[in-house]
């Protein structure tokens, strides 16, 4: 329980309810060099108890529900983009521009699952559209990583040279990441408290966040996960995107359980996302640091607008030190801190049996918009959560102790896999690890289709 006890600490949690968790240890889960099952459980738990709490609160009961952890749910939920299948077809994970590369002194990663980011590094390489990846190869086997690294970034792409733990440690943008706590919470304003509308003991299933309006600026993979967390407790999910950056099909069917979707221009739509947020109780970013500014979406200036709000923010790499600006993800994070070492060989750079720092933030995120709830229910304040890939992984390489994994026989997440019908086809999906006492086991909606409802509240 140690993990939990630390997470429920860093999101500010009364220090006696983590006696309210079970966990159920599953033997071979989630297997790595790395303690990921510890971490992937701590977050799963954390936020559990977090919407537990907050049903207590909104119910006036006195006792939180008890709370349940399995391994085998936690596994399954993540490795969701895994695990679904669209009409029986299995999801494209990577583009052939997204892996790792030898380089002439050893070794980088790629992200280019997006066309414009395929586009960047590919201009980075001096190559041209449409180029081979082996042709990115042989430009890249020439190049120090460092190098293309660099280039990379200057050209808006997204590559990350592979790290000892020694090296990321050394790092200033690890300095400043060790510097902060997991979870960055605090108040904004003295706005006074939100009454939340009370919920019916007797209702069934319990859901903590029924009622609350949440706009959702995320994409890939964190702050989905959170939002499609909030919307498996209640909440009213609208998803945000621009027109012109449609989310991947198959990671918008898995991370847009419990939502809407809508797209909408902040240039052009200002009009309309004020509307929007004028009845919004939380906003969850999840674009890189300051890049929302322009629109007025920093958290001040939300919360000058909207008192009372809870604004949720997550980042790769964090809102501080040299690398605030950059863009990120799960995979590269991995290879700049040092994880892709540690599970790797000699021969080659490894990755953890799930994205872990993804999923794992995710769920820390949710965990943190319920519980500023919940402290907002006592004492006001707009609020702000704020969390990163980076800090996360530092969690799991340097703060939590690895041990024995012992538990029960795991046989396979099929036990924790449903279908449904929906507008995209007949999905095969991991059903949520958040579970407690009296709350959902299911989503009460599948997923949309991206950008096809009306960015409204109706």
């Amino acid at each position: 329980m140690t993990e939990i006890n630390y997470a429920w600490s860093a999101l500010g949690g009364d220090p006696s309810l983590p006696a309210r968790i079970t966990t159920v240890a599953r033997a071979g889960t989630l297997p790595s060099r790395l303690p990921v099952r510890r971490l992937a459980r701590a977050c799963v738990g954390a936020c559990a108890l977090a919407a537990a709490e907050l049903g207590a609160r909104r119910t006036g009961t006195v006792e939180v529900p008890a709370v349940r952890v399995d391994d085998g749910a936690v596994a399954a939920a993540f490795t969701s983009e895994r695990q679904l299948l669209v009409d029986g077809r299995a999801p494209v994970s990577f583009a052939p521009l997204s892996r790792f590369w030898r380089t002439a002194d050893g070794w980088v990663r790629t992200h280019a699952n997006y066309p414009h980011h395929q586009a960047r590094l590919l201009t980075s390489l001096g190559l041209p559209e449409g180029a081979s990846p082996e042709e990115a190869a042989a430009r890249i086997a020439g190049l120090p990583a460092r190098d293309v690294e660099d280039a990379a970034y200057g050209a808006g792409g997204l590559a990350v040279a592979l790290r000892s733990p020694e090296e990321w440690a050394a790092h200033e943008q690890a300095v400043e990441v060790a510097a902060r706590p997991l979870v960055e919470r605090g108040r904004l304003d003295a706005a006074h408290a939100r009454v939340l509308p009370p919920l019916d003991a007797g209702t069934a299933p319990l859901l903590p966040a029924a009622g609350l309006r949440v706009l959702d600026l995320t994409r890939v993979l964190a702050g989905p996960v959170a939002t499609r967390t909030l919307g498996l407790l209640g909440a009213y999910v609208l998803r945000l995107d621009a027109p012109w950056l449609p989310e991947l099909p198959d990671q918008h069917a898995d991370t847009g359980f419990g939502k809407r979707s809508a797209t909408l221009d902040l240039t052009t739509g200002r009009a309309v996302f004020e509307e929007l947020l004028a009845s919004a109780d939380v906003v969850v970013t999840g674009y890189r640091p300051g890049a929302l500014d322009r629109f007025g979406l920093s958290p001040e200036a939300l919360a000058e607008r909207r008192p009372g709000l809870v604004v949720a923010q997550v980042s790769a790499w964090g809102a501080y030190g040299p690398w605030a600006g950059r863009r990120g993800f799960d995979s590269l994070v991995q290879v700049a801190t040092g994880i892709a070492r540690t599970e790797g060989s000699a021969e080659r750079p490894g990755a953890l049996p799930a994205q872990a720092l993804d999923h794992g933030t995710g769920y820390l995120l949710a965990a943190g918009v319920l519980r500023a709830l919940t402290e907002q229910s006592y004492d006001g304040g707009s609020r702000f959560v704020r969390l990163a890939l980076a800090r996360t992984a530092r969690w799991l390489t340097a703060e939590i102790e690895p041990g024995p994994e012992g538990g029960e026989p795991y046989e396979g997440p099929d036990t924790w896999l449903a279908e449904t019908d929906s507008a995209l086809g007949r999905l095969r999906y991991a059903r949520p690890p958040v579970s407690f006492a009296g709350g959902p086991s299911d989503w009460a909606r599948p997923p949309v289709p991206w950008g096809s409802d009306p960015a409204t509240w109706a």
